[in-house]
């Protein structure tokens, strides 16, 4: 599949849909070499404008094979899809660390920009990230939510991309 490069403004892209309920992967690795490329199913994050820049922010926990490389890149990308629910519960539950989950997904990596993504998304995010940060369970203002979401103690790092590129399927 190729894609065309398109402007932010012109997404028609419900947030709450394509992340919450759809899922998007998250995917980074290095430009030199697409097979050293690591990817996960996220479904929380955000999108909107901070800094003056349009942003991003996801959310991955420490234990997750895909930080590595989302930490050892200055940029990574974010890949929406129409269906491939199946491949993204396989992509979100096997970890790249002990198998070639990306294989076995059936999905295809490509690059854009010097960035792994897939040939089967719909949409494509490019961004480089500004900013992360680990949460803090002090800094919850609602207790609940911290019971709730980190009784492993787990906490995420949170991470601010300035989106570069947004690109749709041809």
């Amino acid at each position: 599949m190729s894609f065309k490069e398109v402007n932010l403004t012109d997404l028609q892209l419900n947030p709450w849909q394509a992340i919450g309920n759809d899922w998007l992967l998250v995917t980074a690795g290095d430009a030199a070499e697409s097979s050293r490329a690591n990817t996960m199913t996220a479904s929380w994050g955000g999108m909107g404008v901070l800094w003056h820049e349009n942003v991003a922010f996801i959310f991955i926990r420490p234990q997750r094979y895909t930080k590595e490389f989302i930490d050892a890149q200055p940029r990574l990308s974010l890949s929406f899809f129409d269906g491939r629910k199946k491949e993204m519960g396989l992509l979100g539950s096997v970890s790249g660390r002990e198998r070639d989950k990306i294989a076995e997904s059936g999905l295809h990596l490509t690059m854009l920009d010097g960035v792994p993504t897939f040939e089967e998304a719909r949409l494509v995010l490019v961004g480089q990230k500004l900013y992360a940060d680990e949460l803090k369970p002090e800094k919850f203002i609602v207790p609940e939510y911290d019971a709730k979401n980190y009784a492993a103690k787990d906490y995420h790092t949170v991470y601010v991309l300035k989106i570069e590129k947004a690109y749709q399927a041809e």
